[in-house]
C-alpha cells in the first residue's frame, strides 16, 4: 500500500498474550512514533516455554523510556494444553479504563477467552480495533465447518488484521474477511542496517564455517544438522558453530562427539555478542521450525537454509538468498547444505541478497511503516477527536 502517515497522534493500546524479549525493538519503535504514548498489556508464560520475557525488559510497569510508555502486566491464567490450549488475562478491562487509548491492537486468536469483552469494550468507546495474528490454516475434522464459521465471527469483529506473510493474509481472505482489510506486516526483529556488510572472500578461507544460533530444543533439528554435516565429502565438511543453550545440549555434545568432531558448542550468546560469530560465518543454518535468528544474520549478510514452518519466513527466505527445507524429507537438510557449500561464488551473492531484503523489505522501520498506516486506515487519524 502507499505511505499514508508516519506517525499516530492518539494513544495506543496493545495486548499481548506475553512479551517476548525480541519484540522489545518493535515497541520501542511503535511508541516512538505515537505522540499520545503507548500503553501495552501483557503478562507471562507457562514456565515451560522458556520464553524470555519481563525480567530483561527495557521498561517496567508504569515506568517508562518516554511519557506515556506504559507497560502493564497482565494476570494470565492458562488453561489446558497443546491445541485446546486457552488463556485468560484478568486486568484487561480495568487497563483499559484506565488507559483509555484511541485505537487498541490485540493477537486475533479466538482462545484468548478475554478478547471478546475488550472487543466489546472498544465498541462502546467508538474506536477502531485491529487484529494481530498469524493467520487461519483450514481446519480438518468433523466439525472444521463450524469451527471455521466461529473463526469468521471472531475475525469479522476487527477493523482490520494484519498478519506476518502473504501466506497469513491468503488464510484470512480464503476464510471470508475482507481482503481490503488484511495488512503485511512482515515479521521484523533488526532495524534497517547502517553499516555494509562484513567483507568476505569470494572463495572460502579454508573450510567454510556454517553458524546454528536457537535454543537447544528437539523442534530445531540440531541433531539432523550434525548427521547432515558428517554426510557431506569430507573436503566440504564445515566448521558448525552451535550457538545456544536449551534441555538437548548435554545429548546433542554427546552425539556430536560421536558423528561430528567439526561441532563446536559456544553457549548462549545475545544481542553484540553475536555479531563475531555472524561474522566469521560463510552459512546460517537454522533447520527446525521458529527462530528470528535468521533475520540477524541476514543482516550480516548471510544466506541462509531454515525448515518450513508457519508463512512467517516465506517473504524472508527465498531461493535468491537460502533453502526452506521441509522436515518430512529426510534429505533435504543434506541436499541443501551440498548446494551451498560447493559454490562459493554463488553463495557470497545470496548473502548480499539477503542484506538487501532487511536493507530494503524486512526490518523495523517497515514494520512499523505498515501498523501506523493500518491505524490510519482504520482511524481516520483518530476516531474520538
Amino acid at each position: 500500500m502507499d505511505r499514508v502517515t508516519t506517525r499516530f497522534p492518539g494513544r495506543l493500546g496493545v495486548q499481548q498474550r506475553v512479551l517476548p524479549l525480541y519484540r522489545v525493538p518493535f515497541f520501542d519503535a511503535l511508541a516512538a512514533v505515537c505522540d499520545g504514548g503507548l500503553s501495552l498489556f501483557a503478562g507471562t508464560p507457562r514456565p515451560d516455554e522458556a520464553i524470555a520475557t519481563s525480567d530483561q525488559l527495557r521498561f517496567t510497569h508504569y515506568g517508562s523510556l518516554k511519557p506515556g510508555y506504559h507497560y502493564v502486566l497482565a494476570r494470565n491464567l492458562h488453561l489446558l494444553r497443546g491445541p485446546l490450549s486457552l488463556c485468560y488475562q484478568r486486568g484487561l478491562l480495568d487497563w483499559l479504563d484506565d488507559w483509555q487509548p484511541d485505537a487498541l491492537i490485540v493477537e486475533a486468536n479466538p482462545r484468548y477467552l478475554s478478547t471478546p469483552a475488550a472487543l466489546n469494550w472498544a465498541k462502546r468507546m467508538n474506536i477502531p480495533v485491529i487484529g494481530w495474528g498469524l493467520g487461519a490454516p483450514p481446519l480438518s475434522g468433523p466439525v472444521s465447518a463450524a469451527r471455521q464459521n466461529g473463526r469468521l465471527r471472531f475475525l469479522s469483529r476487527f477493523d482490520a488484521l494484519v498478519t506476518y506473510s502473504r501466506r497469513g493474509a491468503d488464510e484470512y481472505d480464503s476464510l471470508g474477511f475482507p481482503p481490503d482489510r488484511i495488512f503485511v506486516a512482515p515479521n521484523a526483529s533488526v532495524p534497517r542496517p547502517s553499516v555494509p556488510p562484513p567483507p568476505r572472500p569470494p572463495a572460502f578461507d579454508g573450510r567454510p564455517t556454517v553458524v546454528f544460533v536457537g535454543r537447544l530444543q528437539a523442534r530445531k533439528r540440531v541433531d539432523d544438522l550434525l548427521r547432515s554435516c558428517a554426510s557431506l565429502p569430507e573436503m566440504m565438511q564445515p566448521r558448525l558453530v552451535i550457538v545456544g543453550e536449551g534441555p538437548e545440549r548435554e545429548k546433542l555434545e554427546s552425539l556430536a562427539k560421536i558423528v561430528y568432531l567439526r561441532a563446536e558448542f559456544v553457549g548462549p550468546k545475545f544481542k553484540d555478542e553475536l555479531a563475531p560469530y555472524f561474522s566469521a560465518a560463510d552459512l546460517f543454518v537454522l533447520p527446525g521450525t521458529g527462530g528470528l535468528a535468521v533475520q540477524e544474520a541476514m543482516y550480516y549478510g548471510l544466506p541462509v537454509v531454515m525448515g518450513q514452518g508457519d508463512g512467517t519466513n516465506d517473504d524472508l527466505v527465498r531461493p535468491a538468498n537460502g533453502w526452506q527445507i521441509s522436515s518430512d524429507d529426510p534429505g533435504a537438510l543434506k541436499d541443501a547444505l551440498r548446494a551451498a557449500l560447493s559454490d562459493a561464488p554463488r553463495l557470497r551473492a545470496m548473502g548480499a541478497e539477503s542484506y538487501r531484503i532487511v536493507a530494503e523489505e524486512i526490518n523495523l522501520e517497515k514494520m512499523v511503516e505498515v501498523f501506523v498506516d493500518v491505524l490510519a486506515f482504520c482511524s481516520g487519524v483518530v476516531r474520538r477527536a
